[in-house]
């Protein structure tokens, strides 16, 4: 393992210890995994002992195959098809290739091809957008009742438009009571919001940072590229 790849791995355990409390804490009912690609962030849930409802979506073709095979074994997984959003309809998708984690609603940037290659060579798949609140009762029927609601959001620069889409779900005494957000600090999409943006808006909406973990650097500077930031309801207190 590069040391590299060591340094995105320790941020990745140390995110995933501090949502294991998180889960805890907040006795959470149900998990949104949006963005899901193969279903690692998942995986890694139920690796951590979270055995309760959760709910992914993923929109690619390729990838979903993948995890519609991991979660059919699991009665307390379920996978839908869709991309969310601000706006329900339909999408195109800039999708890099059927492993690859990559894949945006948005076009890359002249960074990101510079950064990986392989985003320059993407192929258009036309997906279906859903806003979150639109869903909620299709998305809920796992967990009925649901009052404690943890959404990961890794959208690849769609994040703010899928938290605007939840509407009420997100605001005070909605059931979404921890955010988990993939934020930039250089865009390898086009026209993507910064994490400044992203922090702000959510501070806005009564949304307070727990936690920011790295997620991918720039090799030749060591710069980061992307965080996941962890976020809890500033008006919710957690029984400890």
């Amino acid at each position: 393992m590069s040391p590299l790849d060591r340094q995105r791995e320790l941020g990745e355990q140390a995110r995933d210890a501090h949502l294991r409390w998180l889960l805890d804490a907040l006795d959470v009912d149900l998990v949104l995994d949006v963005g899901a690609n193969r279903g690692q962030f998942a995986r890694g849930l139920r690796e951590g002992g979270y055995a309760g409802p959760l709910v992914s979506f993923e929109p690619a073709s390729g990838p979903r195959a993948e995890l519609e095979r991991a979660a059919a074994d699991d009665p307390a997984w379920e996978v839908r098809p869709w991309a969310l959003g601000e706006r329900s309809g339909s999408a195109v998708l800039h999708a890099v290739d059927e492993q690859s984690e990559l894949g945006s609603l948005r076009p890359t940037s002249d960074f990101g091809r510079s950064w990986k290659d392989v985003m320059a060579r993407t192929r258009e798949e036309v997906v279906e957008v859903r806003r979150l609140d639109e869903v909620w009762a299709d998305v809920s029927g796992l967990a009925p009742g649901a009052s404690s609601v943890l959404l990961k959001l890794d959208t690849q620069g769609f994040d703010l438009a899928t938290f605007r889409g939840a509407g009420a779900l997100v605001g005070p005494g909605g059931p979404v009571v921890a955010l988990v957000s993939e934020v930039a600090c250089v865009p390898i999409y086009d026209e993507v919001p910064l994490m400044d943006e992203h922090l702000a808006e959510y501070a806005a909406a009564g949304w307070a940072l727990a936690g920011l973990y790295p997620v991918s650097f720039d090799p030749p500077t060591l710069r980061v590229i992307e965080l996941d930031a962890v976020l809890v309801r500033a008006d919710r207190t957690a029984r400890g």
